[in-house]
């Protein structure tokens, strides 16, 4: 058995976006690399998982065959159950997803299939993060994000990540020199205030494009936007238990089986 880390990467850009190129770039540095991710883009597609249909995967070329790779036809969770249950040889040390196309900053968290995928590791109890640079463009560059990434799992590999959590980390779309350093934060209040283009097409039929404006209701200097805002790499410590603990108390008062 390798003395090298396993590490699990996946993403939801699908397998050929520079984002997750990089990341693998700078895994294979730490560890022992297997890449199970979509075939192709699945942003914004949630905690989504294939039940009504076939799942596939394909192993493809990685360069210089220095690693496996496989392409699945599901979503980000997908890929990781899948790899986890039917690809890997041995469970992971380490899972990692990204890196994304934009930001999961606050709420938009709740929408990532990055970090979906993240979570389904951590489900699993295998240590996981996603990573995202806060850039949305096909393009982006990525080269400011490695040594943050290298850093952050390192440390992560070297410390562990609790139990039941996964990590959050968001970085500033600007030059690595203009980064300030890292800031472990919580997850700021905002909302998406959404808004529908109705339109119709030639046939007559309405169809409607999804459209809003991101709103950050929360002025704290401890929060990831910022963070962010500030040109730090924000670290979110997040959890994947979705209960109000401290509100159980307070819905017990009101006697449901009186």
């Amino acid at each position: 058995m390798s003395k090298k880390p396993l590490i699990l990467v996946t993403n939801d850009d699908g397998i050929n976006a520079p984002g997750i190129r990089m990341l693998i770039e700078v895994m294979k540095t730490i560890g022992e690399v297997v890449v199970v991710a979509p075939d192709g883009p699945q942003s914004g597609m949630g905690h989504a998982i294939t039940i009504n249909s076939t799942l596939y995967a394909r192993k493809i070329k990685s360069e210089n065959q220095t690693h496996l790779e496989y392409s699945c036809s599901g979503t980000p969770a997908d890929c990781v159950k899948l790899g986890i249950r039917e690809l890997l040889t041995r469970k992971p040390d380490l899972c990692v997803s990204g890196i994304n196309h934009g930001s999961n900053s606050s709420i938009n968290v709740i929408y990532s299939g990055t970090m979906s995928a993240a979570i389904e590791a951590g489900i699993e109890g295998i240590p996981a993060i996603g990573f995202s640079l806060l850039d949305y463009t096909w393009k982006a560059n990525f080269d400011a994000c490695k040594s943050f990434v290298k850093t952050i799992t390192e440390k992560a590999l070297k410390h562990g990540i609790p139990k039941d959590v996964v990590l959050n980390v968001n970085i500033p779309n600007v030059p690595e020199e203009a980064i300030k350093g890292i800031k472990v934060c919580r997850q700021a209040r905002a909302n998406w205030v959404e808004a529908f283009d109705k339109r119709q097409n030639p046939q007559g039929r309405d169809y409607y494009w999804l459209s809003g404006k991101f709103v950050n209701l929360d002025h704290g200097e401890d929060t990831d936007e910022w963070a962010l805002e500030q040109n730090y790499v924000s670290v979110v410590p997040t959890q994947f238990d979705l209960t109000a603990h401290k509100h159980i108390k307070s819905i017990n008062n009101w006697n449901l089986n009186d």
